[in-house]
């Protein structure tokens, strides 16, 4: 297994490059719109506040938080902590099983 840039991550533009590498025939440029338009659609799927699956991946989603009421912990004050909405990700079980050695 190949790890990425710093500690084992991978960034965007590491990405493009590992996809442009995989397929001499794509300009890095035409990777590069591919990824950008991937991640942009999922980012306006979500919030639209649909759910974005990618089989054998996982889902994308988006989970409400109520408000509360909060503790500031330097104070220990009370504050209100406003509604919110939050990325959720939820693996697929492909992912899952290949990432405990079972694929």
């Amino acid at each position: 297994l190949r790890s990425f840039g710093r500690a084992g991550s991978m960034i965007r533009s590491e990405l493009i490059q590992k996809i442009a590498d995989e397929n001499p025939h794509l300009y890095q440029r035409d990777v590069e719109r591919i990824v950008n338009t991937v991640f942009e659609e999922v980012t306006d799927a979500m919030s639209r506040g649909d759910r974005v699956e990618l089989r054998g991946f996982g889902a994308f989603s988006v989970k409400q938080r109520d408000s509360r009421v909060g503790r500031n912990p330097r104070t220990g004050e009370t504050v209100q902590v406003e509604e919110k909405h939050v990325p959720f990700f939820k693996t697929g079980k492909l992912l899952r099983d290949r990432l405990n050695g079972k694929a």
